[in-house]
């Protein structure tokens, strides 16, 4: 919608059903704050945001940023709240959303403020048929406009068998809202100031409020981590089908776990078991095997990781790359058609195209202060088990010789050995095994 409008998001809840200290709006779901998921709805429907937050919410502002941010200082209640942003509301349409209700879609939204021109309301509300309406507020219309919220405690038995449901969301003119707001009064058994008294302001005054009824997935609230946990199924299944259709190949997809920010090309392969966190990148025809765990790594076409593959924050990994079974890769780049199959770490690394990386290959990268780096060139072969002291760089077409410890950088296409060697002492194995016998035979009669 073109003419401008605001979206003010309360955000100061401490959450006091998640037992956390961390601030309710920042509890993630798939890997993104609530208020983030919020924000992000909001974007393409609102020219302006403005986020209310409580005193001493400075990691919760910096998830806001860049938009504009306001502070309750004392938590009087949800219209209070709203209160504090009356000076940044501007002109036009002002909706009043909350950041633990994270799962609104852009849609909804659109609707919601449709809804005010297309009904000639002076405020519209967003409602909900949840499957079970509990202890929701019960929306109570007659002639298709809303008479009044009433909440569960309030509602007589009639108004609890409605099943149209609050969700909290309001949606009306600046001036309009600025007015009830300021209106407002805290005489209930709690003392405080309620956001839904603003619908019986508007009744009072004879003006129209209309409901706007969306998908219960969208508007349930989040006030516990069992609530956290069922918002958390719901934008999964989100991104499963996005990716899906998409193009992205997913053989058991209720079992895989994606963020928010998760990027997947068209034919990519996702096995069951698979875990991405934040910041993963996978390029067309990608196969991500069974329980791998990736955060924070790019992964080129064709490349193959896993299955029991772990890819760290830096990883990047080129062109039909494979890392196997047990392999951690951690701020290291694996060139075109590198090779890394099976139980290896490789961290603080940057290996050439075509090497090859044995089983048991370690970079030591740390000296207990101080992170060092490995550099590998192209069509390097490092033999299994190998240890490789950072900082060490071996040439392009080096060989390194199985079990080796390297210290030193090595040439090009040289050669390295680097192990204790191998002594054979012939017949002493029997004598060996004839004294251990003896021993235990002699303990045995003490």
């Amino acid at each position: 919608m073109s003419h401008p409008a605001t979206a003010v998001i309360l955000a100061a809840g401490l959450g006091t059903r998640m037992n956390s200290v961390l601030p309710k709006a920042l509890h993630p779901i798939a890997g993104r704050p609530m208020l983030a998921h919020l924000l992000a709805s909001c974007r393409p429907i609102f020219s302006r945001m403005v986020v209310v937050i409580g005193p001493g919410m400075d990691a919760l502002a910096a998830v806001a940023a860049p938009h504009e941010v306001v502070v309750q200082q004392e938590r009087l209640g949800t219209a209070h709240a709203a209160l504090q942003a009356v000076p940044k509301f501007g002109t036009g349409d002002v909706a009043i959303l909350y950041a633990d209700n994270p799962l609104i879609q852009p849609e909804t939204l659109t609707a919601l403020r449709a809804s005010r021109q297309r009904d000639h309301a002076a405020l519209s509300l967003l409602a909900m048929r949840p499957p079970d309406p509990g202890q929701y507020g019960r929306v109570i219309e007659q002639a298709g406009r809303v008479t009044s919220v009433v909440e569960w405690a309030d509602a007589s038995a009639d108004e609890r068998a409605v099943g149209l449901c609050n969700a909290g969301v309001l949606c009306a003119s600046a001036e309009d809202m600025a007015r009830w707001l300021q209106a407002v009064r805290n005489d209930n058994a709690r003392g405080e100031y309620y956001l839904t008294d603003v619908v019986a302001l508007a009744n009072a005054e004879k003006k129209k409020v209309i409901a706007v009824v969306a998908p219960f997935e969208e508007l349930r609230g989040i006030n516990s981590r069992a609530e956290l946990a069922a918002a958390e199924a719901v934008v999964q299944a989100r991104l499963r089908a996005a990716a899906m259709d998409a193009g992205v190949t997913m053989t058991d997809p209720a079992s895989v776990f994606l963020c928010a920010d998760t990027i997947l090309s068209p034919d990519v392969t996702i096995g069951p078991n698979v875990v991405f966190g934040p910041g993963v990148v996978v390029r067309e025809h990608a196969e991500i095997c069974a329980f791998s765990h990736l955060e924070g790594c790019t992964i080129g076409a064709g490349a193959v990781v896993g299955p029991f593959a772990r890819l760290r924050p830096g990883a990047v990994l080129g062109a039909d790359v494979h890392v196997g079974n047990f392999v951690e890769v951690k701020e290291a780049t694996l060139g075109a058609g590198v090779k890394a199959n099976h139980l290896a770490y490789l961290g603080d690394a940057e290996i050439g195209a075509g090497t090859n990386i044995g089983a048991g290959t370690i970079t030591c990268n740390y000296d207990g202060y101080d992170k060092h780096r490995t550099i590998i060139g192209t069509n390097v072969f490092i033999g299994s088990d190998t240890a490789l002291v950072a900082p060490v760089t071996v040439g392009d077409g080096a060989i390194v010789g199985a079990g080796s410890v390297i210290t030193r950088d090595v040439s090009p296409d040289a050669l390295v050995i680097a192990r204790g060697q191998q002594v054979e002492k012939p017949g002493r194995a029997k004598e060996l095994r004839a004294a251990l016998a003896a021993a235990k035979q002699k303990r045995t009669r003490i």
